[in-house]
C-alpha cells in the first residue's frame, strides 16, 4: 500500500514530457507553439536502434511527445517556401542527419502517433546544424529577426534545426 501511494504521488511532481510553449508576435500577430517536452535522460535519441530514426521510410516524428505539436498563427506565413495561410496546424518532422524536414499538418488536435501524409499542407527543409553540447531537453522556439521576419528552431539531443519565416 505505501509503495502504491509513493508510485502514485510522485506522477503528482512532474512529468516525463512536461508541456511547454512558445509565442512571437510579428508586427502585430501572434504564432505560438505548444508540445511536450522530452528529455534524452540517457537514451539513444536519433538514428539506428534510437527512438527516432533517420531511415527516410520511418514515421514523421511528431516534434514532441505526448499529443501532436500543435502551431497557431493569426497571419499567413511565408515558412521557407511554402505559402501558410492563417490558422491552426500540427508540426512534424522527418529527421535526417543532414537536414530535417518541417511538415505542416491540417489534421490538429490527435494524438502524436497519428498522423496522415494526405492532410499534410507541405514541407519545407530546416537548416540543420550540431549544436555545441548535446541538448537534454528539446527545445522548439519561435523568435522575431527584425521586420516582419522571424525563425522556427527545434533543437534537441545533437542537432539543431531552423527555418526562416515572414509573416504577410
Amino acid at each position: 500500500m505505501v509503495v502504491a501511494l509513493l508510485a502514485g504521488a510522485g506522477a503528482a511532481f512532474g512529468q516525463a514530457s512536461p508541456p511547454e510553449q512558445t509565442t512571437v508576435t510579428i508586427n502585430g500577430k501572434k504564432i505560438s507553439i505548444r508540445y511536450s517536452a522530452p528529455s534524452v535522460r540517457g537514451r539513444k535519441i536519433f538514428g539506428p536502434g534510437g527512438l527516432i530514426s533517420h531511415d527516410p521510410t520511418y514515421p514523421v516524428w511528431r516534434a514532441g511527445a505526448n499529443d501532436a505539436t500543435a502551431f497557431h498563427t493569426d497571419a499567413d506565413l511565408t515558412i521557407g517556401s511554402l505559402h501558410v495561410p492563417k490558422g491552426d496546424y500540427t508540426l512534424w518532422v522527418q529527421p535526417d542527419p543532414n537536414q530535417w524536414i518541417l511538415i505542416l499538418n491540417q489534421q490538429t488536435g490527435q494524438w502524436g502517433l497519428e498522423y496522415h501524409k494526405d492532410r499534410d499542407l507541405g514541407r519545407v527543409p530546416m537548416q540543420t546544424t550540431k549544436p555545441p553540447k548535446p541538448i537534454e531537453t528539446l527545445k522548439i522556439a519561435l523568435s522575431a529577426s527584425g521586420g516582419n521576419q522571424g525563425k522556427l528552431e527545434i533543437a534537441w539531443d545533437n542537432y539543431d534545426a531552423s527555418v526562416p519565416f515572414t509573416v504577410q
